[in-house]
């Protein structure tokens, strides 16, 4: 017998109302097992699914408990009794098992196995119990076995206990029997027949008892066995087979019961199977339909995430483009600035320059009168040398002095003459500078004009620029919005499909747990497909 090590001795609990399906083939190998199986076990579905269902079988299990289980579903009956299994991690749970041979064709072909949580009081009788039976067997006198999942002892205990346990077709042959052959032997001792007629009599007792035991069987016990075997059938899984005998007595109601009840789990499992129908195909669509979400879900990620990175990158720009609209404002600014500093000083360059011109004048007046005055004074002169010459010897000191004069006369109206040429020079080219510079003040306000006009179109630039900007990162964090709702649909697509793939994986869970039922005729065989 297979060993399983380590052990801790911990015990893990069932949950109350938890049941345990498992269900494995000739040899033994687990070909299902549902959930709970699952978790209780500690192994996973993959671990489990193909391997010997000794995997989880618990050493301090006796042999004679197998050996009995083993015995008793191969001859096609059920077996049914408390034990002990062992966890992967080695702790161990207790069960009641309920083992039943799976039929098809009249012929077992696999074994179903429903395991329930036991009382306190059940689990301590059954551990002192496999306990004994373990030391028996260690001391080579094993005394006590099972039988069906049962108690049984050997020797005289053994017998009492078989007669005590002794099947319903013998008690009534028996009891067929024995009551003739009382009577016959009573009548025979008490009314005094001879050995011939006592003889005589108690063979007809005994004919009469085997006919009454006869028809009893035929009656009562062959039909309780019948239906003995079509519960067994039913527990199997097996529910194409169920006949009504016609009976009307008790034996006959409990029949019609039995077929009942047959119809009513053959309608369970065809809808059942027919739901399972359902789920699988709803999973299926709804594994499509998540496919090609997905894909458009990626698709539009990917169109969103290009479209945030151009918008970031249009963003950079246009922030680029402000910040240089606005330096190029302040620049524009600073220029107006300097562009009006510069036309008021060509306005005070102007005045003067009127100012010069005016002087100018002034000096061209000032050279008239030193003209007329030296005009003035070479007369005199002409007029001092004249009388100089009349006086003679006397006068010619006034002379030389008249002479001087009229020299000093004539450079200063020389001198005069090449003021007023300068004078009227400078004044030209005061006239002229004073156009250029009047020209240039045109210009220059012409140039304020376009300055200021460029300022403003640069500010309007600027301002328009940062309104961009600022629609632009707005949009960038709709886009940025959008992008995170889009990977959380992702993310739904995704555990939605994992729901649909776990919804499709229990709908074959439970496609594999009926399919051990056996009903007349299939829904359809699209159903014989899925849970077959």
């Amino acid at each position: 017998m297979r060993k399983n090590f380590p052990i801790t001795q911990n015990e893990f609990a069932l949950v109350d109302g938890e049941t345990l399906v498992s269900a494995t083939d000739l040899k033994g190998r687990i070909t299902y097992c549902n959930p709970a199986f699952v978790r209780v076990s500690g192994f996973l579905r993959d671990e489990l699914i193909g391997q010997p269902h000794n995997l989880i079988r618990h050493p301090d299990m006796p042999s004679e408990a197998f050996r009995d289980l083993w015995a008793t579903v191969q001859a096609g009956r059920p077996w049914s009794a408390l034990v002990k299994n062992r966890r992967k991690d080695g702790d161990h749970y207790w069960v009641q098992a309920n083992v039943t041979p799976v039929l098809e064709g009249g012929r077992v072909v696999g074994y179903l196995s429903v395991r329930t949580r036991p009382d306190r009081e059940q689990v301590d009788a059954a551990a002192a119990l496999y306990q004994r039976m373990q030391e028996e067997a260690r001391d080579g006198a094993l005394m006590t076995h099972l039988r069906e999942g049962r108690l049984w002892r050997r020797g005289l205990a053994g017998l009492v206990q078989s007669a005590q346990r002794m099947s319903l077709g013998a008690r009534v042959q028996a009891g067929s029997l024995l009551t003739p052959v009382a009577v016959a032997l009573g009548a025979w001792w008490g009314c005094g027949l001879t050995a011939g007629q006592g003889a005589g009599l108690l063979g007809v007792a005994v004919v009469l008892g085997l006919w009454q035991g006869w028809r009893w069987q035929r009656s009562l016990v062959q039909p309780i066995r019948g239906l003995i075997k079509q519960a067994h059938r039913m527990a199997a899984g097996d529910l194409s087979l169920m006949n009504e005998a016609g009976r009307y007595d008790e034996l006959g109601r409990l029949e019609r019961a039995m077929v009942q009840l047959n119809v009513n789990l053959q309608a369970i499992v065809g809808d059942v199977r027919r739901e399972i129908i359902g789920i699988h195909s709803a999973s299926r669509d709804i594994a499509l339909g998540n496919h090609d979400l997905s894909e458009r879900t990626d698709s539009q990620a990917s169109n969103l995430q290009e479209t945030a990175s151009a918008l970031e990158q249009i963003t950079g720009n246009v922030r680029t483009s402000a910040d240089a609209a606005r330096q190029a404002a302040g620049r524009a600014e600073h220029t107006h600035e300097m562009a009006r500093r510069s036309q008021q000083s060509v306005q005070e360059i102007v005045a003067q320059m009127d100012a010069i011109a005016q002087a100018s004048g002034r000096i061209g007046e000032i050279v008239d009168v030193i003209n007329r005055i030296a005009f003035q004074t070479n007369l005199l002169a002409l007029n001092a040398a004249v009388e100089a010459a009349r006086a003679g010897e006397a006068g010619k000191g006034f002379a030389v002095v008249a002479s001087e004069v009229r020299a000093l006369a004539n450079r200063s109206r020389q001198a005069a003459g090449e003021i007023k040429v300068l004078v009227d020079n400078a004044l030209t080219t005061i006239e002229q500078g004073h156009e250029r510079v009047r020209s240039n003040g045109e210009l220059m306000q012409q140039t304020l004009g376009s300055v200021q006009a460029v300022s403003d179109l640069v500010s309007s630039i600027s301002r328009a620029s940062a309104e961009q900007s600022v629609g632009l990162t707005e949009v960038s964090r709709a886009v940025a919005s959008l992008d995170g709702i889009t990977h959380q649909n992702a993310a739904m697509v995704e555990q939605l499909s994992v729901a649909a793939a776990a919804l499709s994986g229990q709908a074959d869970q439970v496609a594999e747990a009926v399919r051990i039922f056996r009903v007349r005729e299939p829904a359809s065989a699209e159903i014989c497909e899925v849970v077959g």
